[in-house]
């Protein structure tokens, strides 16, 4: 069985399909969420759901080695950012090359980068009078946006889209997409080293 740990920033609707996803997977479990911001509701989700949740500060993160204990208490084999807004670091990047991964609600290289999340991306594709929009699954490396591209999926932007309307049809594509992705990359993973 192998254990992921998703870190997220905000509400946590990905991270709660992805949990319900694997409640009754045989080969992978989410063991662990993490999140920086105390008040997220994706704790509060997560605790529902009866998955170990963790805060952690910059200080845990960057100069403590607190969140990389963690992934090792919980033997954690992959990692899912799912709505997480900080660079991972180097520390982390090393133990865990290509079995991190982010979501980006935008048709990378097109609107990532710094600053570019949630609907100040959907805000830019409608502003640009873009066709299309869509996701991004892809590694995560040390610069926001940048990994290799693993999937992407389209959707039609329509004249009467608004930045809402546009986020309910990327987050449609999230919830079919993410975890089947997820899935597909944990089965191919050899062990920990």
């Amino acid at each position: 069985m192998r254990n992921i740990a998703i870190f997220a920033s905000g509400s946590g609707t990905n991270a709660e399909n992805i949990i319900r996803y694997f409640s009754n997977n045989k080969s992978a479990i989410v063991s662990l969420v993490l999140s920086n911001r105390r008040e997220a509701y994706v704790l509060k989700r997560a605790a529902s759901l009866n998955v170990r949740s963790v805060f952690f500060d910059r200080k845990d993160l960057y100069e403590k080695d607190k969140v990389s204990r963690y992934l090792s208490m919980y033997k954690i084999d992959f990692i899912v950012l799912a709505g997480f807004l900080w660079l991972i670091p180097e520390s982390i990047l090393n133990i865990y090359e290509k079995r991190i991964i982010n979501i980006h609600p935008a048709l990378l290289p097109k609107y990532g980068g710094k600053g570019m999340y949630g609907e100040k991306v959907h805000e830019t594709v409608i502003a640009k009078h873009d066709k299309e929009s869509g996701i991004t699954i892809h590694y995560v490396n040390n610069q926001y946006d940048e990994g290799d591209i693993i999937f992407q999926t389209r959707c039609k932007v329509a004249p009467e889209d608004t930045p809402d309307t546009l986020a309910a049809k990327v987050h449609a594509l999230e919830y079919k997409h993410f975890p089947v992705v997820i899935e597909e990359l944990v089965a191919k993973l050899p062990d920990m080293p």
